[in-house]
């Protein structure tokens, strides 16, 4: 266990992530970086499983808080869910055999294409218009639910932000829907990934309780801001999480930290 202003700082971290995550997803660009930095002697399983712990408490209270004021069909968030925990599992399988310094130039293309989408695009996710039948939109969402969970086991930085606009680009849902749902899936991954870290005995425990709990107290706040501001505020919340993983990913590419 670190000390206490190592504690009390990751968990200033832990809950700005979760209010981050809560609103569109990419809290982990706040969260693992600070616990990487607070925790430079423990190996990186311990790290991951501990992030994902605390995670998991955050992303459980907003996909409670979303479904309670949102109400979003199960139809399309339950095989999204299953197929992402699938995936994830699928994805933390072959980490170990992949290199992620391969996968970030691929994810800065798509991060730059996406914000540019967006940006140039500002009635996109403005409000519900589903794009597909009932079959269709059903296979969708399960192709989502797995690509997506594989990336999050796999990789992993910005799999909110990435099921978030596949639902609003994809099947046509509105930020605040697409918000909801994704927060449901990204329960699903973090899950899935604790499914193997656990047996591992891979989780700090004390730390991670104590950081759950600021990130319980950050995905609540984040979840019932983005019911109240609706989905216009989620879009710029988006972009500005966009941007940020832009840059962060972008100086590492490019070396320059």
């Amino acid at each position: 266990m670190p000390d206490l202003s190592t504690v009390l700082l990751l968990g200033m971290a832990a809950m700005a992530a979760g209010f981050v995550d809560a609103v569109v997803g990419g809290g982990g660009l706040i969260q693992l970086p600070a616990l990487l930095l607070g925790l430079p002697g423990y190996a990186p399983v311990h790290v991951l499983a501990t992030n994902k712990m605390a995670s998991i408490c955050g992303t459980t209270t907003s996909a409670v808080t979303y479904f309670r004021r949102v109400g979003p069909d199960p139809r399309t968030f339950v095989p999204l869910m299953a197929l992402a925990f699938l995936g994830s599992t699928g994805g933390a399988e072959v980490a170990t055999h992949l290199s992620a310094g391969a996968f970030k130039p691929i994810v800065l293309v798509a991060l730059v294409v996406i914000g540019a989408w967006v940006w140039f695009r500002p009635t996109l996710g403005g409000e519900t218009l589903l794009r597909h039948g009932p079959r269709r939109h059903l296979v969708t969402a399960m192709v989502i639910g797995a690509a997506i969970g594989f990336y999050d086991g796999a990789l992993g930085p910005g799999t909110g932000s990435f099921f978030v606009i596949s639902l609003v680009g994809l099947l046509g849902y509105s930020f605040l829907e697409s918000s909801a749902k994704s927060k449901m899936a990204n329960v699903a991954t973090n899950l899935a990934a604790l499914v193997v870290f656990i047996p591992q005995g891979a989780v700090l425990w004390r730390l991670a309780l104590v950081m759950g709990a600021c990130n319980v107290v950050g995905g609540y706040l984040g979840a019932r801001l983005a019911v109240a501001r609706g989905a216009a505020f989620v879009r710029v919340f988006f972009l500005l999480v966009v941007g940020g993983f832009i840059v962060r990913i972008g100086g590492e590419v490019l070396g320059l930290w």
